[in-house]
């Protein structure tokens, strides 16, 4: 059964703490060794070890070169003076000669891997969303973007690592509510850029990545992070009941006054996946209300609050042609919709009753598709399944957008949601 994950990124997010989170979840190290073994690149090695952080045993992962012995991911950070190598550059001088790739040799490397179809889909995915980021933050069309090889390497490494880990957990629904960004400068190669760097706000504008900027100077979101947030994210939202499964928890590689930890949880929204819910049935026969009337107060009775409205034909003593107004809301708001009724139709008298109800899980999800940004429930069903229902207005508004049928828009963004996942 596919999981869900939620992150909670209150000291940032980078790619290694996200590796090392999930496995710190339960992926499994042996699977993760073998398949970063099947990259056809060489030049580094990886340690998982366990260090503390603010007093609490947590799981890191490192990206260690053998060209230097050190991790460069994160170099910029502690104010060194030497150049921003830490995700990704172009084709700068550099104090020794490196080949440089681009997105065609970088995807050579994740195909001829010997990761499964899903994560090497889930890597391509993170790296298209970075290469586009660095596209638009320097001014150059995505093909001609390049990753130095010293930042190559980590970025491969931990992209690979973490669709791997997200693959290997069967996760598919990921949920991150905001992420917590630092403040003031970083130096790079060309000077000092302002926090947050170029990549992560143009990653947070194309992906409606909600940003929290806190006093810590410094940068506790990097691009590769960003990238892995809006390549997975399904929900901004948590559940309002759900239960813990596992917590995981990942090391930063950074010193501020933050513990510099993130924190992944397997979570399932209820023990029961069948919500039992209480719910009013109103109802009132109206034999001399109009057509006008009638379609005016089934909109108010919705901007109000009502759960559904609906009107059924019916014939009432001496065979008078009439319909049966029929409402359904919570209890809280039965009163004032009761007064609606009566001050809006002809009614003189309105039937309720006290009704019990069973309901699935349901999620409201956003995604980008190609036809636009979609609106879909997301309903688990009770064998754990998930079905996707598009939004009907949503669905309307892509369809006109993009001159087509409103059932083809309605199949493609269903298709597209499902084989994404």
């Amino acid at each position: 059964m596919s999981k869900t994950l939620y992150l909670e990124c209150y000291s940032g997010i980078s790619g290694d703490m996200t590796v090392a989170a999930l496995l710190d979840l339960g992926a499994d190290r042996e699977v993760l060794k073998e398949s970063l073994k099947s990259l056809p690149v060489g030049g580094f090695r990886t340690e998982i070890t366990r260090v503390k952080k603010s007093g609490l045993d947590v799981c890191d992962f490192s990206v260690i070169l053998e060209q230097d012995n050190h991790d460069h991911d994160m170099e910029y950070l502690h104010g060194s003076e030497k150049s921003y190598t830490g995700h990704h550059e172009y084709t700068h001088s550099h104090e020794y000669p490196h080949e440089h790739r681009g997105m065609k040799e970088i995807t050579e490397i994740i195909q001829k891997s010997e990761m499964t179809a899903r994560a090497k889909k889930m890597a391509m995915r993170v790296f298209g969303i970075l290469a586009q980021a660095e596209s638009k933050a320097h001014g150059v069309p995505v093909e001609e973007v390049h990753f130095h090889e010293v930042g190559a390497v980590d970025s491969i490494v931990d992209i690979a690592a973490i669709a791997i880990c997200m693959d290997n957990l069967d996760i598919s629904n990921v949920i991150v509510p905001v992420l917590y960004e630092g403040t003031g400068f970083i130096r790079c190669q060309h000077g000092q850029i302002p926090v947050p760097v170029p990549a992560v706000t143009h990653i947070a504008e194309t992906h409606k990545l909600k940003l929290k900027i806190t006093d810590i100077q410094g940068e506790l979101v990097t691009p590769t992070g960003a990238a892995v947030v809006a390549a997975f994210r399904t929900s901004d939202r948590l559940p309002e009941d759900f239960t813990m499964l596992k917590t995981g928890i990942g090391a930063g590689k950074r010193q501020y006054r933050c513990p510099g930890i993130l924190r992944a949880m397997l979570i399932r929204e209820t023990t029961d996946l069948q919500i039992k819910d209480i719910i009013w049935k109103l109802e009132t026969d109206m034999d001399d209300c109009g057509g006008e009337m009638m379609g005016h107060v089934m909109n108010l009775l919705m901007v109000n609050g009502a759960r559904e409205v609906h009107y059924t034909p019916i014939y009432t003593k001496k065979n008078r042609p009439a319909y049966t107004l029929t409402v359904i809301c919570k209890e809280s708001e039965r009163e004032k919709l009761e007064n609606l009724i009566f001050s809006e139709t002809t009614t003189i008298g309105i039937r309720r009753v006290e009704m019990e109800r069973t309901i699935l899980q349901r999620e409201i999800q956003k995604k980008d598709t190609p036809v636009g940004t979609a609106i879909v429930k997301a309903c688990t069903l009770p064998d754990g399944n998930i079905r996707y229902y598009p939004e009907y207005e949503n669905v309307a508004e892509l369809a006109e957008r993009n001159q087509l049928s409103f059932r083809e828009t309605y199949d493609r963004i269903r298709s597209y949601w499902t084989t994404e996942r």
